[in-house]
């Protein structure tokens, strides 16, 4: 490689390194303002001085104000501060040691870091559970979380989850709305037409009274007029006019008839085309509601399954057990050392690796198994109508396959393996019971020394 050829590779990753710096800056900086209008609200109302300082302080930033102007505001903050110090009452003398408790002759700092721990250990905990109930599996950074700026960074994921969620079930609601205005519609041309069709058929019945009724008087009539006719020729010409009036009456009520049987005949057509078009639109419903949950069942990251389609899939398995008797095997598979990856080479690098692993996972079992990604850097696998002994040979060759990928950053190599814990289910255990078992032989490997699959 030329001089220039190296000059080359060392900007690039100059550059790449400098963006990735300035990335993190401005993350840092958007937290830290966040944290700032925070801070400001949180001491509103602790001193009638400091009210406007602050709130100047949370207008600034909130608009991104320039570094000179946040210094003249820190420097207004601070006189005031120092004015309200100096008006401030003495503190109280303190009290002989034999006047305090045992509690209170823990040093401060010791107090303040239980207190701290306390609450970090409560605060990590809640923060844990809304995003586990928001994104469907836990979150594997939450449990390596140190410092205030990253459990404000997990909160802020929290919220984008938060707004993430509200905004699909807006979405979903407003198509439920538009669907069934256009069902309530249909229903509304349904009950017309039936209506219509009822209207009609009174209509036609009431005709077909009056021409009885019509036909009946004139054939009164005529009887009535043949029978006091004296002249034959008379006698032909009543019959005659008799005839034709009645005949009349027979065409002007089929004439009616026809055009209220084309009439109807057009808006059955029309309700035919109405009703089709609908089963139409619900079939393509149909296809979108069941797209919607597949999608909702399948890992964004990797293209697998999520922790909610496995749980199904899980006990789907053991019910079929139930039915049909045997065992199944359920696997589960952890990416060792996962968290240096990420911290060495960054998340990207540790999203590449876990689709990676991903995609040999599932490249190796059957079309009939079951693949799922149910944790940051944990897979599961089901495997219909087997044993975990006739599992494990087929488990070896797929963590080799996992260590004989190749991940490099930057021109070095990146070495990537995993373990295993594989366990069998049947009929008599819940879904809890057959993952806590698997879990467990994955504790074992992984105590063992990694890069092994265990079966129980």
């Amino acid at each position: 490689m030329s001089d220039t050829d190296v000059w080359k590779h060392k900007y690039r990753d100059t550059l790449l390194e400098m963006e990735h710096a300035e990335r993190h800056w401005r993350r840092v900086e958007k937290i830290l303002r966040r944290l700032v209008n925070r801070l400001c609200a949180a001491n509103m109302g602790a001193a009638a001085a400091l009210d406007d300082d602050l709130a100047a302080i949370a207008a600034a930033n909130r608009r991104d104000a320039d570094a000179e102007e946040l210094e003249q505001l820190a420097a207004a903050l601070t006189q005031t501060l120092a004015a309200i110090d100096d008006r401030a009452p003495p503190p109280p003398a303190p009290r002989p040691p034999a006047e305090l408790s045992p509690a209170e002759l823990a040093p401060v700092e010791l107090r303040g870091e239980a207190a701290a721990s306390g609450l970090w250990t409560s605060t990590r905990a809640a923060v844990g559970t809304l995003l586990t109930r928001l994104a469907g599996a836990p979150d594997p950074d939450l449990a390596r979380v140190r410092t205030d700026e990253v459990l404000a960074a997990v909160v802020l994921r929290a919220a984008d989850l938060v707004a993430s969620h509200r905004a699909s079930i807006e979405r979903e609601r407003s198509e439920a709305a538009a669907v069934l205005a256009r069902v309530g519609h249909r229903l509304e041309e349904l009950a017309v037409f039936f209506d219509s069709s009822t209207d009609t058929a009174r209509s036609s019945l009431a005709a077909t009274q009056t021409l009885n009724a019509d036909v009946l008087a004139k054939v009164r009539e005529l009887s009535q007029e043949t029978q006091a006719a004296t002249d034959l020729h008379a006698l032909q010409t009543l019959v005659d006019d008799g005839l034709r009036s009645m005949d009349q009456c027979v065409r002007d009520f089929r004439e009616r008839e026809e055009a209220r049987h084309t009439a109807q005949s057009e808006r059955a057509d029309a309700m035919r085309e109405r009703i089709a078009s609908l089963e139409g639109e619900t079939r393509e419903l149909n296809r979108k509601l069941a797209a919607e949950r597949q999608i909702a069942r399948i890992d964004a990251l990797t293209g697998v399954a999520n922790r909610k389609a496995f749980d199904e899939r899980l006990t789907q398995e053991i019910k079929r057990c139930g039915r049909e008797g045997g065992t199944a095997v359920l696997m589960i598979w952890d990416i060792d050392n996962f968290k240096s990856v990420n911290d060495s080479y960054g998340h990207r690098a540790g999203d590449v690796v876990i689709r990676s692993v991903a995609k040999c996972l599932a490249g190796a079992v059957r079309a009939t198994d079951f693949i799922a990604r149910v944790g940051g850097e944990e897979f599961a696998l089901i495997l219909c109508a087997t044993t975990g002994l006739a599992t494990l040979p087929l488990a070896e060759q797929m963590r080799k396959a996992v260590a004989e990928l190749r991940f490099h950053f930057r021109g070095t190599p990146v070495p990537v393996t995993a373990s295993c814990g594989i366990a069998e289910f049947g009929a008599v255990d819940s879904a809890e019971l057959a993952f806590e078992r698997a879990d467990a032989v994955l504790y074992r490997a992984k105590t063992a020394g990694r890069n092994r699959c265990l079966a129980a």
